[in-house]
């Protein structure tokens, strides 16, 4: 079953805040999502730690 009465310039009023907000907080959470990508790419293969590193089939390399 349908409403009775549609109208959808009224409808379109009444929700835009609630589209607008949703738009902000999927803006918000790319931004977060970019950000992440950028911090794990600058942060990516660094080896921290000890100054001998094991690497599997390797053995032990000197880090200075």
């Amino acid at each position: 079953m349908s409403a009775p009465d549609t109208d959808l310039a009224t409808q379109q009023r009444k929700h835009r805040p609630s589209l607008v907000g949703i738009g902000l907080v999927v803006g918000f959470a790319l931004v977060l999502l970019a950000g992440l990508l950028v911090w794990l790419a600058a942060n990516g293969d660094t080896p921290e730690g000890a100054d001998v590193q094991v690497q599997p089939g390797i053995g032990t390399i000197e880090t200075d």
